[in-house]
């Protein structure tokens, strides 16, 4: 294998390396994070089951008020019916006649709006239901999810500590000027460092590369860099890398092309 095979593959390896060391990263991340979510969604839950709670005990308040005002509404009215037997004079007649029409018809308007009461109660009694079932599913998710969090970050740190000793003996294979260049790229790139190139597109940034660099890149004589992205490349047609997931870039910072200079060679 020549030398620059070699470098590629120890590239490569140390690569996959901080694959699985940014997958742990994730993970210590997205733990926490889904945890503070569920907590999130169980308290907007929550006040949603106070507000149901809150409407309905207002709701209950005002049909009890309007049972009372019925009630005295009918008892009033039972007794001007009484009293309208007993007029003796037209004029008393009609002046009792238009009060039982009022309170007839403030009846009938109360009574309707005990009908559309009951109503929305039932809506909001079916809405509490439902609310409550949400709540208690996600309390016990978020119970769940506490309780292994701990575990979760154990873990990943234990896994983190094993990675990052294989990152330094897999990194310990790289020349020094190859492994500066790599690790300068990783430090503003984050991930991934280096990628191949498929018929002339960088699978880094997924832009075309310079037909001259392109040529160079083929000659296999020297690494060199995306002028687009500034990661690392290399030829899939010289090396291929039977692990090789394409991964979508977490961050690009171009800023740095000076220091790099675009399409620069190892």
């Amino acid at each position: 294998m020549s030398l620059y095979l070699e470098q590629i593959r120890q590239l490569v390896e140390l690569q996959h390396v901080d694959d699985q060391i940014f997958d742990v990263k994730k993970e210590l991340s997205a733990a926490p994070l889904e945890v503070k979510e569920l907590t999130n969604r169980f308290r907007d839950e929550e006040t949603k089951l106070a507000k149901i709670m809150d409407k309905l005990q207002h709701m209950k308040e005002q049909q009890k008020r309007i049972d009372v005002d019925l009630e005295d509404e009918t008892s009033r009215l039972k007794k001007s019916k009484s009293k309208l037997m007993q007029v003796s004079n037209n004029k008393e007649f009609q002046a009792m006649a238009r009060e039982m029409d009022n309170m007839e018809r403030n009846t009938r308007t109360h009574e309707e709006e005990r009908v559309t009461l009951r109503e929305e109660i039932e809506n909001q009694d079916q809405a509490l239901k439902e609310v409550q079932v949400i709540c208690d599913e996600l309390k016990i998710d978020l119970a769940a999810k506490e309780a292994n969090l701990a575990t979760r970050i154990k873990k990943a740190n234990e896994e983190f500590s094993k990675l990052e000793n294989l990152r330094n003996e897999t990194g310990g294979d790289v020349p020094a000027p190859v492994l500066a260049r790599y690790e300068f790229i990783r430090r503003r790139l984050d991930h991934p460092v280096i990628v191949p190139v498929k018929e002339s597109i960088c699978r880094g940034c997924h832009i075309a590369i310079p037909p001259q660099t392109f040529i160079e890149l083929q000659r296999g004589q020297q690494i060199w860099s995306c002028p687009n992205c500034q990661r690392l490349i290399y030829w899939a047609e010289h090396f291929h890398d039977v692990h090789q997931v394409e991964r979508k870039p977490v961050k690009e910072e171009i800023t740095f092309a000076e220091d790099l200079n675009l399409g620069e060679s190892i």
